[in-house]
């Protein structure tokens, strides 16, 4: 490794990989929904998290993701 290749930042350092930022094959839930959303995890939260879900499903989350 020479001076120039250790001051480079690697090609993918920082970057969040794919399987990290996706909801996809894990079950979501009402803490998952609300931490997404910027809430604390309150009882109220939790419940408006628990009513989301069951209203819209995994868009409920998805729609929350980037």
């Amino acid at each position: 490794m020479n001076a120039e290749s250790a001051a480079r930042p690697k090609e993918h350092e920082g970057i969040t990989p794919d399987r990290l930022l996706h909801t996809a094959g894990d079950e979501v839930t009402a803490e998952d929904l609300a931490l997404a959303s910027g809430r604390d995890l309150t009882p109220e939260n939790i419940e408006w998290a628990r009513r989301r879900l069951a209203e819209r499903g995994r868009a409920a989350i998805e729609e929350q993701l980037p």
